[in-house]
């Protein structure tokens, strides 16, 4: 999911916080609205709805215009989200935490759309236990999911980071890496670890199957854009669950749909479907209500606000994870709820439910 480094991404927010926050202090009505998205396994549905008229469908219900862009870089189409060029973006819960919320951004997850089931993973090269990381250095996107991955993982055998030595690593070089001798041990996530286990020498020791429920994919929007436009969150979900029905559909149509998800992905259907098999994709908005209302949230926020705090990605001078604020769909704030930063909400989700959107 990821391109550079967080700390290399929370350099380069500096010179346009100022602006994010002031566009976000002026959001007012609009019929406007663009989304950046990233390629991963579950957010390709909003690039085909985009291609396929789906999104024009729900905008022109709505009497609304949602342009979408495709960003070959995650964190730089974080970074435009936070610096108010684009009015929402896809990303997971522990970005959406250390990049716009603590930017000084408030941030609402509209669609909680699935959880990584097996889709991001520690690799080792002939080693075929997650006991042999001990010692290794391990190539990974600094302060990404996979360093979270890969401190649960280390957590699991009772181990620190101390214990290993990370090498910050992009995403678009993580195949070429493995392949040279000196890297002995990678975390990374789907379509790249699939590459990588075709080489014989790359054994899975962890993945996300492990922890699940922590790796969440959302489609988030700027709160104060949300409160005044409250039709662009139903458009949102609208796009989502009947993209996300097509699918999941086991038709023509739905393996179509796949196919083509697969090839703008770089895979092909069979590698496509393999990848949704290590994902829990919310398809129907019921369970995403029941995921989103569950006591799990709140503990697995908690864990990733501790991660971050102690990796100091939740602001310069932060005394504590309590810096910044996450509302749960009841009200209730884990942090400082005189500055919360990132909300969860079940609205746009159970609207779709019901049947209202």
């Amino acid at each position: 999911m990821q391109t550079f480094s967080k700390m290399l991404s929370i350099t380069a927010l500096t010179a346009s916080l100022a602006f994010g926050i002031t566009s976000a202090a002026f959001a007012a009505p609009k019929t406007e609205f663009k989304v950046a998205w990233s390629i991963y396994v579950g957010w390709m549905p909003w690039g085909y709805a985009s291609d396929h008229g789906i999104v024009k469908k729900w905008a022109d219900k709505y009497n609304i215009k949602i342009d979408v862009t495709q960003f070959n870089d995650y964190v730089e189409s974080m970074n435009q989200y936070t610096a108010g060029a684009f009015d929402a973006v896809t990303l997971t819960n522990m970005d959406g935490l250390s990049i716009p919320a603590a930017g000084g951004v408030d941030t609402t997850a509209v669609i909680v759309g699935d959880f990584s089931n097996g889709n991001d993973a520690v690799i080792l090269k002939d080693k075929a236990s997650l006991a042999d990381v001990k010692g290794q250095n391990v190539n990974l996107v600094e302060f990404s999911v996979s360093h979270y991955l890969l401190a649960r993982a280390l957590d699991s055998l009772k181990l620190t980071e101390q214990d290993v030595k990370v090498v910050n690593t992009s995403d678009a070089d993580m195949v070429a890496a493995y392949k040279t001798a000196d890297v002995t041990a990678v975390v990374t996530w789907n379509p790249l670890v699939s590459t990588i286990l075709e080489d014989p020498t790359a054994k899975k020791v962890f993945d996300s199957s492990q922890i699940p429920g922590e790796i969440i994919d959302l489609m988030v929007a700027n709160s104060d854009v949300l409160k005044d436009n409250p039709d662009f969150g139903k458009a949102l979900a609208g796009i989502w669950y009947e993209t996300a029905a097509l699918m999941t559909a086991d038709s023509d149509e739905g393996k179509a749909a796949r196919e083509a998800m697969g090839s703008a992905s770089g895979t092909d259907l069979k590698g496509f479907e393999a990848q949704i098999a290590a994902t829990k994709l919310f398809d129907k908005p019921a369970d995403a209500v029941a995921f989103t209302a569950s006591p799990s949230l709140p503990k697995t926020m908690d864990l990733v606000r501790n991660f971050l705090f102690e990796k100091g990605l939740l602001g310069s001078g932060a005394a504590s994870a309590d810096v910044i604020g996450i509302e749960m769909p009841d009200g209730t704030v884990l942090g400082d709820s005189g500055n919360v930063k990132l909300r969860f909400t079940e609205a746009y989700m159970k609207a779709a439910a019901d049947g209202s959107l």
